[in-house]
């Protein structure tokens, strides 16, 4: 990276910042010609912009449709089976989403740096052996940790709740197809195949579970957290081996075959001060949940998941601009572009937080009826979203900027910030779950968002000279 920073060096360039100023800012249409005339020019040119907001779409798209399959499948699952095995299904499911996601070692996020790098430097040799090594060595290390907690579960059997303990073990079962899933879709998005790597695990996988759980209870099965997370596991394996196919066919395609070099030492280098940073994320995401399940009865848990999923749209936002900017802000970055890199940033951040704004309005207009879905005294949590939702908007305000940090090379500095702000979160919750119950993991989690958010601020402006909020000054 140039010593001086990102702004400073754009602003060197004007007439290039100019011709990327496009990028700034959603369009506020006078006509309804005008509007389609703006949608087109901003989802239908071959820009940079226009690309980037067809993929982030795509994966908005991919993720609205998976989340309304998801909170149907809550519905009909809390109605199913009953407050409290829908809770304990709640507990287990959410252990499964946390470890999953860190038990890659930070691959599939490292991926989108260090897939464009090889293909920037030519390097096909060690390319080809990340496609395929990554995965290989992520499912030997995944299963070797599920065995462990297995076993963990099986030593403490007699301390854990009887009802919990066959569900634990089919999560254990679960890990290593999510965990190889959670690879694949890193590689994908490294290529651009935004709906080859998150259809299988957002849709399929969803739908999976859907048919599964509805086939037992169609067939007067009982259907508690026992059959709910068999189903859950069932669908997790099918789902990744389906896109393991569908994805060496396309690598088949796009890289011709040759040796193949394994640098591990390098992969682990780049990947695992990434994973400290997925991993304080993760936490930092999931301690609500956790904490509240140890201080709250099963029943509370599973209102308090309703009102998370329920404002899960905000963070669907944040996550379809990040997918698809982080291996580009590595491709800039490589090439020296910081003019380009400056406006692509701005952009990343401008269309993450105005329609972060616009949908947690929406969510909150409706969300007294949203949770009536789930069944009458779901609604009790309506009051909780309206905490929940501070922090979401908060930390849109700044975009992805996690990942411009580790695209760039400063993993450890935001690790620390997500840890930090994990140890707000966790502290807050101790402190406020026992005695506010959901209202209070609320608001330690919203608390520690907003510590994130103004930790992250103050380092991206430091480290690169960037104003990354999606209003002030830009200077």
């Amino acid at each position: 990276m140039p010593a001086r920073p990102v702004r400073q060096q754009a602003a060197a360039d004007p007439q290039k910042v100019s011709a990327l100023a496009l990028m700034d800012a959603p369009p506020a249409p006078h006509s309804l010609a005008g509007l389609k005339a703006k949608l087109a020019k901003l989802f239908g040119g071959s820009s940079e912009a226009a690309l980037t907001n067809r993929l982030a779409g795509t994966i908005f798209l991919i993720r609205v449709f998976s989340a309304g399959m998801a909170y149907g499948a809550q519905i009909l699952l809390a109605r199913w089976m009953g407050g409290t095995e829908y809770g304990i299904y709640v507990y287990v499911w959410t252990w499964v989403l946390l470890l999953g996601s860190m038990l890659d070692f930070g691959i599939s996020a490292s991926a989108q740096k260090i897939i464009p790098e090889y293909r920037a430097a030519g390097d096909f040799d060690r390319l080809r052996g990340f496609l395929s090594g990554s995965r290989w060595g992520t499912l030997a290390a995944s299963s070797a940790v599920s065995l462990i907690l297995a076993a963990i579960v099986w030593s403490l059997s007699g301390l854990i709740d009887s009802a919990e303990v066959i569900p634990l073990y089919l999560g254990c079962l679960t890990l290593p197809a999510f965990v190889v899933a959670n690879t694949q879709d890193g590689i994908a998005r490294s290529h651009d195949w935004m709906r080859l790597g998150l259809m299988p695990q957002f849709i399929i996988r969803q739908a999976l579970i859907i048919g599964f759980t509805a086939g037992l209870f169609v067939l007067g099965f009982q259907l508690g957290a026992i059959a709910a997370m068999a189903a859950s596991c069932a669908a997790v394996w099918l789902a990744m081996i389906g896109q393991m196919i569908a994805l060496n066919r396309r690598l088949a395609g796009h890289i011709a075959p040759g040796p193949r070099a394994y640098d591990v030492r390098g992969w682990l280098a780049v990947s695992l001060p990434i994973l400290l940073v997925e991993g304080f994320y993760l936490l930092l995401s999931y301690t609500d949940v956790l904490v509240l399940q140890q201080f709250r009865p099963a029943d509370e848990v599973g209102v308090y998941y309703a009102v998370v999923k329920t404002l899960a749209l905000v963070s669907f936002i944040h996550y379809a601009m990040s997918a698809t900017t982080a291996h580009r802000f590595t491709e800039y970055h490589a090439a020296g572009d910081t003019a380009r890199l400056a406006a692509y940033v701005r952009h990343a951040i401008v269309w993450t937080f105005w329609p972060s704004l616009a949908a947690t309005a929406l969510l909150l207009a409706l969300g007294e009826p949203l949770l009536w879905l789930f069944g009458p005294h779901f609604t009790q949590g309506y009051s909780i979203m309206f905490v929940a939702a501070i922090g979401l908007v908060v930390r849109a305000a700044i975009g992805p900027v996690e990942r411009l940090l580790n695209m760039l090379g400063h993993q450890q500095v935001c690790a620390l910030a997500y840890a930090l702000s994990f140890v707000v979160n966790l502290v807050l919750c101790l402190v406020l779950v026992p005695r506010f119950g959901g209202m209070g993991a609320a608001a330690s989690t919203s608390a520690a968002l907003t510590f994130e958010t103004v930790l992250l601020f103050v380092i991206v402006r430091r480290r690169l000279g960037l104003h990354v909020l999606a209003f002030g000054r830009q200077s």
